[in-house]
């Protein structure tokens, strides 16, 4: 990262509850774009006094289109880093690359596994002892891009979609903040796939157990 005052721009679909989490930890979240005028995200924002734009994917004709004016948006800040918290929009290659080693996100899954939509339940439906979540820098392929870190729960017998949903919400809360921050710090180095967080402790987050017979 940049020499100067680090500045965050997060993009947002919905209620922005890792949003949230990242203002609560006193990151330095500049400004919030959502892709849709009614995200729970927006009012977050304007209740800690960040600036927001709203960029309505259904406005644009293309994709192509949407994305222009999203970066646009996002430049407007001069951000040293773009955070997606929920942000449920597929982005073309051209603007992946256009932020390529600044463009991060939160997965609700222990990626490669459970890649795209509805993950809690595929994790369940798969039989899976063990879950979570992954920070990762973003590349054009979907949620494949090198893992920044992860937080892991068990998965319990009497497990619902909801129940696993919720556990796993509870780590990305925990987990997103401090692995923005070692990005921040420039703690953060990628060679290849593989990432390396110099001088930063893992705190233990979430547990891995079996699960109980």
């Amino acid at each position: 990262m940049t020499d100067a005052a680090p500045r965050i721009v997060v993009l947002v679909s919905g209620r922005g509850s890792n949003l949230g989490a990242l203002l609560d930890a006193g990151l330095p979240v500049v400004h919030v774009v959502s892709n849709r005028p009614q995200a729970g995200g927006l009012a977050l924002a304007a209740r800690h006094a960040v600036t927001s734009t709203v960029v309505d994917h259904a406005a644009f004709p293309s994709r192509e289109a949407f994305d222009s004016a999203l970066a646009a948006a996002i430049d407007a800040h001069a951000p040293t880093l773009v955070v997606l918290a929920g942000f449920m929009r597929v982005l073309g290659d051209p603007f992946v690359q256009r932020y390529a080693g600044r463009l991060v996100n939160i997965h609700p899954s222990l990626l490669p596994a459970f890649t795209g939509l509805h993950t809690h339940r595929r994790a369940l439906d798969a039989g899976v002892r063990l879950h979570g979540c992954t920070v990762h820098f973003v590349t054009p392929t979907l949620d494949h891009g090198p893992v920044i870190a992860q937080a892991v729960v068990p998965v319990l017998p009497d497990d619902t979609e909801d129940t696993l949903a919720a556990r796993v919400l509870e780590q990305e809360h925990r987990l997103y903040p401090a692995a923005v921050r070692w990005c921040l710090e420039g703690r953060v180095r990628v060679d290849g796939l593989r990432v390396h967080v110099r001088g930063a402790e893992f705190p233990a987050f979430g547990r891995c157990v079996p699960s109980p017979a």
